[in-house]
């Protein structure tokens, strides 16, 4: 068994956030120790694991909740868990395509200003006027 702290450290999350999921219902069945702290088991542990990582996918307070409702219910609802986390998927690919594009960018500058820089290339800017 496992103390919140220990939980805590074992999740990678705050005190207050660990607290904020319990207090949330986001982790079901907590137990209590005899002097009413809550406790948790390897168990509840991997659960508060797949929340982390369910929040790190942009998966809000109440779609954790949504999701959370679904596993309770057992195998008949894994198809809806599958198309939840399938669209999440997507959401998480377009970012990705969408970050890369943004490094691309910044690659392509850095390198225009490293040739500014070293005489490869004269300075050309979009916002400044040039004087032709």
């Amino acid at each position: 068994m496992y103390t919140m702290m220990q939980t805590c450290k074992e999740t990678n999350l705050t005190y207050q956030t660990l607290k904020f999921y319990c207090n949330e219902g986001l982790v079901p069945n907590v137990k209590r120790d005899k002097n009413n702290r809550r406790i948790f088991d390897e168990h509840d542990v991997a659960w508060i694991k797949s929340l982390s990582c369910l929040k790190n996918c942009g998966m809000s307070i109440k779609d954790m909740k949504k999701y959370l409702n679904l596993c309770l219910q057992g195998t008949s609802t894994i198809h809806e868990r599958k198309q939840i986390l399938n669209q999440k998927r997507k959401e998480l690919l377009e970012q990705i395509k969408n970050l890369e594009s943004s490094i691309q960018y910044i690659d392509h500058k850095q390198q225009f200003y490293d040739d500014v820089l070293s005489g490869k290339k004269p300075y050309v800017s979009n916002l400044i006027p040039s004087q032709d």
